[in-house]
């Protein structure tokens, strides 16, 4: 298996900047097609945990849209084979006091594109130097 392909990659990164503007911007018809409709997709949040595509849509439909503005500190990407992949960023929110964690698992479906089947974000305790 070719971990990393340099089109894949590229494809992937390209979708995850895709989501990243749409959750900063609460632009929840992309954030919707980026996410698989499927019955098997799963979001755990900080505060929720959503099974299939219609509990997520539902969230982000009813989501508050103030406060979203958040600053990268590393993403890794990571490409198995052409058709499946990884994307983890930890980032801040502005104004706010803790290290949030996201980790997305993607998927290159014929006809649609890469979507996440599964998601998990998290919240901590910014670490002690």
């Amino acid at each position: 298996m070719e971990i990393d392909n340099p089109d894949a990659k590229a494809e992937l990164e390209a979708a995850f900047r895709r989501y990243e503007v749409a959750l900063t911007t609460n632009d929840v018809a992309t954030l919707d097609e980026l996410f698989k409709d499927a019955p098997y997709t799963v979001r755990y949040g900080a505060t929720e945990v959503l099974h299939g595509y219609a509990e997520i849509a539902a969230f982000r439909a009813a989501r508050p849209s103030q406060g979203l503005a958040r600053t990268l500190i590393k993403t890794v990407i990571t490409t198995f084979g052409r058709d499946f992949g990884t994307a983890s960023t930890t980032f801040r929110r502005d104004g706010g006091t803790k290290l949030g964690r996201q980790m997305q698992t993607w998927v290159r479906f014929p006809g649609e594109g890469w979507r996440v089947v599964a998601a998990h974000v998290s919240l901590m305790d910014e670490p002690k130097s």
